[in-house]
């Protein structure tokens, strides 16, 4: 059937695989974002500075302390989140009062400084970054070759989105956490201190876009502009799931992933916008987003 339309089906099933390991990056990354934004109400522009700092941190443990893949990939997402900590602390701590724009500024302003230090003292070309042994090498499929490597990738970033989203919907933590959203002063009186799980959730948010960062680092280039062109696709993910749903980031970002592949085979031209035209759609008919609550 592919042969009749001038696709073979080789092209198709490896862009497919393509769209994936990108849907991987998508749903963690707006993950992130949505649980940032529907907990905390702070719209986080330093996300593709602190996916970065994943892949940066990984190289340099690696490079200067000799660190390997699996270390990194417990220790950087720790060091990222607690840099995202001391910034919600003594930073956006002081604008939970105000409006949204004012923490879209700060953090816009503050990626920014992250990526022009790292340009400065590493430049912009690309600092390699090895797929650890383990997981080198590729299986036959029968119909298509799928590299270790991404399809550890693709795992690993199944079971820690739906992880995620189980404790978040399902535990007591989960609920202590949204219970905190709608109404911090009662839930204070019961005896839980909301500004340290609102510090925490923060760097929960942060530690996962390391995490990804991480992950990214044996496939892409590890340079400091790595997070810029990617946060703008994550937050329209984010947008056409619905700001602040956890479900709606985890099923759209792999979704998205598996439509942008298949543009690629059909039509190559606008795999670069697909995900935006989406975006203009699902906004004019659903502007909440899809899995998002009106207001």
């Amino acid at each position: 059937m592919f042969e009749l339309i001038g696709i073979m089906p080789q092209a198709l099933f490896g862009q497919l695989l393509l769209g994936l390991i990108n849907g991987s990056f998508y749903a963690i990354l707006s993950l992130g974002l949505a649980i940032i934004f529907g907990l905390l109400n702070i719209i986080n522009f330093t996300h593709g500075a602190q996916y970065m700092l994943g892949a940066f941190v990984a190289w340099m443990l690696l490079n200067y302390c000799g660190v390997g893949y699996w270390g990194a990939l417990l220790l950087a997402p720790i060091i990222v989140g607690v840099s995202g900590i001391i910034l919600e602390r003594f930073l956006l701590s002081k604008l939970y009062r105000l409006d949204h724009l004012y923490g879209l500024l700060l953090t816009f302003g503050l990626g920014l400084i992250i990526q022009g230090l790292l340009r400065n003292q590493y430049g912009i070309s690309g600092l390699s970054y090895s797929i650890p042994p383990q997981l080198a090498g590729m299986q036959d499929l029968g119909f298509m070759f799928v590299p270790n490597y991404r399809a550890w990738v693709m795992i690993a970033s199944l079971v820690v989105c739906f992880t995620t989203w189980f404790v978040i919907e399902k535990t007591k933590l989960g609920a202590h956490l949204r219970a905190a959203t709608e109404n911090p002063v009662l839930v204070g009186a019961f005896g839980i201190n909301v500004p340290l799980m609102i510090t925490l959730t923060y760097g929960f948010g942060v530690a996962l876009a390391a995490f990804a960062g991480v992950l990214a680092a044996p496939i892409y280039s590890v340079n400091p502009v790595m997070g810029a062109d990617l946060i703008i696709v994550v937050f329209a993910v984010v947008v056409i799931g619905g700001m602040g749903s956890i479900l709606g980031s985890i099923v759209t970002g792999f979704s998205l992933g598996l439509i942008e592949g298949l543009t690629k085979v059909f039509y190559p031209e606008a795999s670069s916008v697909v995900i935006f035209i989406i975006m203009a759609i699902v906004l004019m008919i659903k502007p909440a987003g899809l899995f998002g609550r009106e207001i």
